[in-house]
């Protein structure tokens, strides 16, 4: 067994802006389900964002619903659990779900994505655990980084993307050096 390895963890956000999330859920294990969306929750209303929860079939139709809402809200979780079976159904899943989640993302949508990919159900119950490694707190953190990334920039008149500040670490800079000389 791999013993465990800490790792660092941005600190979560925080608005003073009106902000709303949308996590969408397939509660096919319920009791995992309900453990995410209490992490999720949590962080959101820590952050000062708002919420709304919608409940879809399968992990399947995570990606349509967040897609079908996408106008409506600043960000999106996406919650659910997938358990390998003794198919290649669990492939399919996990792969699909993940792939549009990603594209979507890529096309400016503000997604965390919390869906458990595990092997088994004890797997899925300490990522999920609501007092320690819960997963959903942590897929709502990362979307809601993600909407500060996108607030960070907006259109100026020319229609040409611009930073908001002057004070953006750019990739090979170090903390404290903005490009000034």
């Amino acid at each position: 067994m791999a013993q465990a390895e800490t790792h660092y963890i941005l600190p979560s956000p925080k608005f003073d802006t009106p902000t709303r999330v949308l996590i969408v859920v397939s509660p096919y294990y319920k009791d995992i389900a309900a453990n995410l969306v209490a992490g999720s929750t949590a962080a959101i209303a820590a952050a000062g964002a708002t919420y709304d929860i919608i409940e879809v079939p399968g992990a399947l139709e995570i990606p349509t619903a967040i897609k079908l809402a996408s106008g409506a809200y600043d960000g999106f979780v996406a919650l659910g659990c997938i358990i390998r079976g003794e198919t290649t159904h669990y492939d399919t899943v996990c792969n699909d779900s993940s792939r549009a989640l990603s594209l979507m993302g890529l096309e400016g949508i503000c997604i965390g994505n919390g869906i458990l990919t595990v092997e088994n159900r004890d797997q899925a119950v300490v990522r999920a655990d609501h007092e320690g490694q819960n997963k959903g707190g942590g897929a709502a953190d990362a979307a809601m980084h993600l909407i500060t990334i996108k607030r960070r920039f907006t259109k100026t008149g020319s229609g040409r993307i611009a930073p908001t500040s002057e004070h953006i670490l750019m990739a090979g800079e170090a903390f404290g050096d903005h490009g000034t000389t």
